[in-house]
């Protein structure tokens, strides 16, 4: 049972009588594959006043990277859509004048480099400021709440793709990220979270009853987010992630790549659970858009021993050990961030950048990260629901 299902099964206690925001997108469904506004714009006892669109928009039809959405009347439920990706991403004062309470409804997809979470931290930073009492409905974690793997962000790479000093892949419903941000990292809002029933934690989406509805419009399907947290670091440099395909963050390349060479490299690394296999692509938007691209497509065998942060590593490694006369990272600015280079604000260090620079290996730079893992180990157990 799914936590907006559990606060309507109780009859909205906790809402009921009060005036409500709704923090939501497209993937905002029940079972039945109801909108989390339907169910309480229909209840009798729940007072919906606003909406709340996170990035990508309320609809989830507008793309990546600092495309903001407008503030919109929703056409269906005839309420005030706010978009908290716009020229702010925190509800103002105005925004709130209307609410009591805020319930958030987000399917998160289990990675540090992915806004949602932050959209909410922010949800809860200016509740705190005003007020406001959050409710935060719980959902699975795609890719199962055991592993976690990658670097720690550093200090001093905050941004809208990593606020907390998270691994890249962190093993957390957003419930429990919710609780992390605001006891062990000093939000301090009055918050409540709607757990899962039913849930545990060596479930990976599939293997639940719930309906995949893609989050955001390049995390069409579970496998691309199986693969997201390793391959979203291609965003920081100009290989193409994928974005234009039908296989966003599962093919990857670029016009100089050659696929053959690149699988093989790959393949060398002896990485579990996953095989690459040589591919070409023609994107039909961003990178390469229109240009014949070399490349792989990652084919994930066994999702319980796929490291997929080590595997987009690698590839990025791979590309810059082959290719470095044509490879280039991203220009700023990435996700407002206009003074860093983009892969160090994906990455939340500069320190995997210039693992690759001086050439290490990736065993080197894998264990560089286990000292930060043990350490958010111990600190986020004191937050697990599960």
């Amino acid at each position: 049972m799914l936590g907006i299902e559990k606060l309507c099964e109780s009859r909205f206690e906790l809402i009921r009588g009060a005036r409500v925001g709704l923090l939501c997108n497209q993937a905002s469904v029940d079972h039945e594959l109801r909108h989390s506004a339907d169910l309480l714009k229909s209840s009798g006892g729940v007072k919906l006043t606003a909406l709340f669109g996170p990035q990508h928009g309320i609809r989830g039809d507008v793309q990546d990277n600092m495309v903001e959405t407008a503030h919109a009347i929703d056409s269906e439920t005839g309420l005030p859509v706010y978009s908290l990706y716009s020229e702010t991403r925190e509800p103002t004062e105005r925004m709130l004048e209307s609410v009591d309470v805020l319930v958030c409804d987000l399917q998160d997809v289990g990675c540090r480099i992915y806004t949602f979470a932050y959209t909410i931290a922010n949800c809860m930073r200016a509740a705190r400021r005003l007020g406001k009492r959050v409710i935060v409905c719980d959902r699975p974690n795609p890719l199962g709440g055991v592993a976690f793997e990658g670097n720690v962000l550093e200090r001093g790479f905050e941004s809208f793709v990593g606020q907390f000093p998270l691994p890249t892949r962190h093993g957390m419903t957003m419930g429990e990220l919710c609780r992390m941000f605001n006891e062990h990292w000093g939000i301090g809002c009055e918050l409540e979270v709607v757990t899962l029933d039913g849930w545990s934690r060596e479930l990976w989406f599939e293997e639940t009853d719930a309906h995949w509805v893609l989050p955001s419009p390049n995390i069409p399907t579970p496998e691309s987010a199986t693969v997201f947290p390793g391959s979203v670091h291609l965003e920081g440099t100009q290989v193409s992630e994928g974005r234009g395909t039908t296989r966003p963050f599962e093919i990857l390349g670029a016009p100089y790549v050659d696929s053959f060479e690149l699988a093989r490299r790959l393949e060398g690394f002896g990485l579990p659970g996953v095989k690459f296999r040589p591919t070409g692509f023609m994107p039909t938007f961003q990178k390469h858009a229109g240009e014949a691209c070399g490349g792989v497509q990652i084919h994930v065998l066994e999702r319980r021993e796929f490291r997929p942060v080590l595997t987009g590593v690698a590839v990025v490694k791979s590309c810059f050990d082959l290719y470095g006369e044509e490879f280039r990272w991203k220009e700023p600015p990435y996700e407002y961030v206009y003074d860093k280079n983009p892969f160090d604000v994906i990455a939340g260090t500069d320190s995997l950048r210039k693992a690759f620079e001086r050439g290490d290996t990736l065993e080197a730079i894998s264990d560089s990260w286990e000292e930060g893992l043990l350490t958010f180990e111990s600190a986020r157990a004191d937050y697990l629901l599960y």
